[in-house]
């Protein structure tokens, strides 16, 4: 298989999205970037500044409470961003064919929360991290992994 012409090729991580469409054809293609996307997302330990909470045990000890993974809950808030952007850009005619492109934990909680008129879109999904790859080299991995 190839990258088809007028398919998008959607490369994200869990702050950052690119949106490529193939203005080649399936075999020479030519990915333009169409839409960049990126979030502030600092590493955990910059969002939380107090330690995990206690618990009172009824007089017998104390129990350490989990702390929350807010780097963690920012990805998944940037996913569930990703899918309705991609709602709205197949739902607007815009995209026939759709190649996703994410790392394996992003590409799980996409699959959750992609609609179902984008998932009949899709034509492959790749679980690689190409946010910060030129257009070229995305092309080429794409490319190959297809």
């Amino acid at each position: 298989m190839a990258i088809p012409h007028n398919a998008l090729v959607v490369v994200a991580d869990g702050s950052k999205l690119l949106i490529l469409h193939n203005e080649g054809d399936a075999e020479y293609p030519n990915l333009q970037v169409i839409h960049k996307q990126e979030q502030d997302n600092p590493a955990n330990r910059d969002h939380a500044t107090d330690g995990p909470g206690r618990l009172n045990d009824g007089g017998v000890g104390r129990s350490a409470v989990e702390t929350t993974d807010f780097h963690q809950i920012e990805e998944d808030r940037f996913a569930d961003q990703v899918a309705d952007l991609l709602y709205k850009r197949v739902h607007g005619g815009e995209a026939d064919k759709l190649i996703l492109v994410a790392p394996p934990r992003l590409l799980g909680r996409l699959r959750e929360t992609l609609h179902s008129e984008v998932k009949s879109r899709l034509i492959a999904e790749i679980d690689k991290d190409l946010t910060n790859h030129p257009p070229a080299k995305i092309e080429q991995v794409v490319s190959a992994a297809l």
